[in-house]
């Protein structure tokens, strides 16, 4: 109804795509991550599809989303990790995480960094800076449960600092 009412006042295909690309990250996000997908790809087809048939791919995006599971923990994340930025004092990248390439390895960056793909499911436990789960808290909801229950299986046994990671 609400998009109908946007289309019949005369706002253009592409505000109204535009407008479901972050509905899809903002109230959807990893419950539902085919719905950027769908999103984007509407947006892109009413480009060259053009009003009136645009409506039509609008019409498949906006029930998909509505339909789609919600979670808006991405959404949360990324506004609490930049309020730290801004905020906080700044944390340092841990030396494995520096750029070896070219002469790093030379004044100490890089050296100790273990590859994920080199370990049991793509994954290693090793200093990353930040705590695993410091923004990014996934809900059970849709996708983001089975992302939710990735995250906490891979939580080290052993909760101080010193022992957890940031994915």
């Amino acid at each position: 109804y609400w998009m109908a009412r946007m289309m019949e006042a005369g706002d253009e295909p592409r505000f109204i795509a535009r407008r479901m690309c972050i509905f899809a990250s903002e109230d959807v996000g990893n419950a539902d991550p085919m719905g950027l997908v769908l999103a984007t790809s509407a947006a892109q087809a009413c480009e060259f599809i053009g009003m009136p048939e645009a409506r039509i791919i609008l019409a498949h995006a906006a029930t998909y989303l509505a339909s789609a599971p919600k979670s808006n923990a991405s959404y949360l994340a990324i506004g609490e990790a930049l309020e730290d930025v801004r905020t906080k004092k700044t944390v340092a990248v841990p030396g494995p995480l520096r750029d070896g390439g070219s002469r790093g390895k030379e004044i100490g960056r890089g050296i100790g960094y273990q590859y994920p793909h080199d370990f049991p499911g793509g994954y290693v436990a090793q200093e990353y800076g930040v705590p695993l789960g410091t923004y990014y808290r996934p809900t059970d909801r849709g996708k983001e449960a089975e992302i939710k229950e990735r995250l906490e299986a891979l939580r080290p046994d052993d909760p101080s600092p010193s022992s957890t990671t940031e994915t």
